[in-house]
Order: structure tokens, then C-alpha cells, then sequence
């Protein structure tokens, strides 16, 4: 059940503030050409980490989502209009950054017919036009269900594709009110009958027990998930959802274990695991 106390973050939560020459460069590309990250938009905590290592992770189809998940700290509204430069954009400064693995998420586009797919699959193909040993990982929206489009990511076939479980079946409608649980499954499925590589993650301090979260392994496995990620919620803003419970770090390390039993490939699980974070190691 969630509730609207607020709890103390405890020590193995602090982060050091992003600071270096590598994490100046890259904010100093993104700022220059525009573009938009999610290690921005979602506060990520590993902002430092990341962008110290000359990595990020890009927000394509703008930074305004047509979605209002409780969880999620990027804005909601009406976007604005698509940008067609942007594929370009992005693979220019994925070269010149140097980048090995790209990441690259996006706002659900809920008002386009095509839900955003066709700059995603141009943004796809114009980084492998530019950087041809740049793997890639696409961390992709439901499009409500419409195949077509998802099959638009499918044919370009990034190295591995990833869709956020987010949450246990039982917290979905109140964690992600437009999204369905069933409906994330089947995207992962298709992914997978696809040929795929396929990832997905959760968050766990929204309330959850741990049996839920055991049973939504079962869940991604059942659908032939590759790579798993668990992590804690952190509350962005007081308008969003508030965090139930700081899950320690010996939990983390169960849920890990559990699931290498349970067959995925690859388990990233603790505190400040977030879906792109060590993305590189989940090539394999």
C-alpha cells in the first residue's frame, strides 16, 4: 500500500556530485547540439558515474511525454512538434563523443499515429550510418500495442532492445496509470519472437513484496527475457509517488540470485541500478 510519509534515504544511497573533464565535455555536447537525456530528465542518480566514463543516454521525440506515470520526474503535457533533424543530431554527437554502447529512450508520443517509431528507427539508422561500431540499445515505449510500429524497431534490430516492466503487476495502475502490465509482457514477447536481445526493469520501495517481484521474474522469463534490472524508487518531486520502503542492499543481492536461478542471462540488481546503467556489460 502507498502511502504519504516520508522516509529518511539511508547511507548507501549518496551519490558524489557529477564533477571531471569527461562529464564536462559531455554536458558541454549535449548543451551545444541540443539534445535531450534521460540522465537529465530523470535525475538520474548516475549522472556522475556515467558521464565521468563519456557515456549517456539520449531522449529522443523531444522532452515532454504525453503519459503521467506517478513515478517518473520528465514532464508531462502536449509535446511538441517532431523534430526530423533530430536523428541526425543525435548520431553526430554519438560520433563525436566516441561513444562504444548508446543508449537512447524517448517520451511516449501517444498523439503521433506512428507513437514516435519512425524517428526511432531513423535515429537508429543514421548512428549506425555514422558510427558503424557504435552498438546500440533501445529503450522503447509500448506504442500501445500497435505492432506495426514496434515491428519498425524490430526490422532496424538493435543489438538489444528494452521495455520497463517498471513495476509488479499489482502497483502498475497506480505506478503507471495509461500502461498495462499484460500489455508490457506481450512487447517483450514479440521483441523476443522477433529475434531480439531483450531487457526490462523494475523498481522496487513503491510497496511491492518481495513474492511480487519473485513472481514477476517468472513473469519475464515465461516470455523469454534476457536481462533483468531491479532498483530503488527514488521520489523525484513531492507530487510524485512516495517511496514506501528503502530496500537494502542484502535484498538487492537475493533478488540477483533468484533470478540468474530463475534463467536470465544477466541480473543487474542494487540501490542505484537504473535500466541503462553498466548497459554495456548486458551485450554479453
Amino acid at each position: 500500500m502507498i502511502t504519504e510519509e516520508r522516509i529518511k534515504k539511508p547511507d548507501w544511497l549518496r551519490v558524489k556530485l557529477p564533477t571531471g573533464e569527461n562529464y564536462l565535455k559531455v554536458r558541454e555536447i549535449v548543451s551545444k547540439h541540443k539534445l535531450h537525456t534521460i540522465c537529465q530528465s530523470g535525475n538520474c542518480p548516475n549522472m556522475g558515474e556515467c558521464w565521468g566514463a563519456g557515456t549517456a543516454t539520449f531522449m529522443i521525440l523531444g522532452n515532454i511525454c504525453t503519459r503521467s506515470c506517478g513515478f517518473c520526474a520528465v514532464a508531462t503535457g502536449r509535446p511538441l512538434p517532431v523534430d526530423l533533424e533530430e536523428p541526425k543530431r543525435v548520431a553526430e554527437s554519438v560520433k563525436l563523443m566516441g561513444v562504444k554502447h548508446c543508449v537512447i529512450t524517448s517520451v511516449d508520443r501517444d498523439e503521433l499515429k506512428d507513437g514516435g517509431s519512425l524517428i526511432w528507427s531513423e535515429t537508429v539508422k543514421e548512428i549506425r550510418k555514422q558510427s558503424p561500431e557504435t552498438t546500440l540499445e533501445t529503450l522503447i515505449p509500448d506504442f500501445r500495442g500497435d505492432w506495426e510500429n514496434l515491428q519498425r524497431i524490430i526490422d532496424v534490430a538493435p543489438e538489444i532492445v528494452s521495455h520497463n516492466m517498471e513495476t509488479v503487476r499489482g502497483l502498475t495502475k497506480q505506478v503507471r496509470i495509461q500502461a498495462k502490465y499484460e500489455r508490457s509482457l506481450e512487447v517483450l514477447k514479440r521483441l523476443k519472437l522477433g529475434g531480439m536481445r531483450t531487457k526490462s526493469g523494475i523498481m522496487v520501495g513503491l510497496g511491492e513484496k518481495q513474492e511480487e517481484v519473485l513472481e514477476t521474474m517468472d513473469d519475464l522469463i515465461n516470455v523469454g527475457l534476457d536481462v533483468l534490472t531491479i532498483g530503488q524508487y527514488l521520489q523525484p518531486t513531492r507530487k510524485h509517488l512516495p517511496v514506501v520502503e528503502f530496500v537494502k542492499p542484502e535484498t538487492f543481492e537475493m533478488y540477483k540470485k533468484a533470478g540468474l536461478a530463475k534463467g536470465f542471462r544477466y541480473v543487474e540488481s542494487g540501490p542505484l541500478v537504473r535500466s541503462s546503467y553498466h548497459a554495456e556489460k548486458h551485450l554479453f
